[in-house]
């Protein structure tokens, strides 16, 4: 028992430390489940609330702007348009999710995948690093409604486990004009239905199976992860308007090309 409370712990960790950063948190706890062999809950409901426990950690950290948003949208105009990209953005996945979701378990979640997803999905950074154009959008408020569309239907990408969600967004966002700063912060916060509405439906699917002891395991996960995510979130946006995303992009080639060696070693 205590084993299993240390391994979801450590997968709080990897959660919290890679849901928004665009290296797949879906990716890693797949592969760290492999090192583990970590069995947490029936189906994926572990993961998928460790996961809701990173997105609660950008409600803390922007609590502030979103009660201001939520207070002003009834007669403020920016505020609504806040809350209308964020919405329209969240549809796409809500739909595909609906329609695709164990289809996507059942084929896609395997090591191999993620591992090819890695690499790949580190490429493509690089390569938007690039060849971005110009940004002319730089507050969530200014964004048109059919860039906060085409983001979503980005993030529908990152349903490719290893792609990453953040990632998705973010890149997506950066072809459509949106600067660094907007598109680490709108991932954020489009994350927040997306997560929300996964965690709902994951319990739903399967709250007759769990135990008391699985309760117990997805609380550790769940708090660990919050933490971990809140300093992350606090951290990203400075490092990325210094750094860029290429940091990001090299360690996904360097995990992901790792990872697939390892697979085909233990076969």
């Amino acid at each position: 028992m205590l084993q299993g409370w240390i391994d979801a712990a450590i997968m709080g960790v990897v959660e919290g430390l890679t849901e928004f950063l665009p290296v797949s948190s879906t990716g890693h706890l797949l592969l760290m489940n492999e090192i583990l062999h970590f069995e947490g809950p029936q189906g994926n409901v572990f993961e998928i609330v460790i996961q809701f426990g990173a997105i609660l950690a950008v409600v803390a950290v922007y609590f502030q702007r979103l009660w201001r948003v939520a207070i002003k949208a009834p007669r403020d105009p920016q505020a609504r348009r806040f809350l209308y990209a964020v919405l329209l953005a969240f549809l796409p996945a809500m739909v595909i999710g609906f329609f695709a979701h164990g289809f996507i378990k059942a084929v896609l979640f395997n090591p191999i995948v993620v591992a090819v997803s890695l690499v790949l999905g580190g490429i493509v950074i690089l390569v938007i690093e690039k060849k971005a154009p110009v940004p002319t959008v730089h507050e969530i408020e200014d964004m048109p409604m059919k860039t906060a569309l085409y983001i979503g239907l980005a993030q529908c990408i990152a349903m490719i486990p290893g792609v990453s969600r953040s990632g998705a967004t973010i890149m997506g966002s950066l072809l459509l004009k949106v600067d660094r700063k907007t598109a680490a912060e709108f991932s954020f916060f489009l994350a927040i239905p997306t997560m929300a509405a996964a965690t709902a439906y994951d319990l739903y699917k399967n709250f007759g199976h769990l135990t008391a002891d699985d309760g117990i395991v997805i609380a550790i996960g769940f708090v660990v992860s919050f933490l971990v995510a809140y300093g992350v979130v606090k951290t990203f946006v400075g490092f990325i308007s210094r750094h860029g995303f290429a940091p990001f992009a090299w360690y996904r080639i360097v995990i992901g090309l790792a990872a697939i060696m390892a697979l085909l070693v233990l076969k």
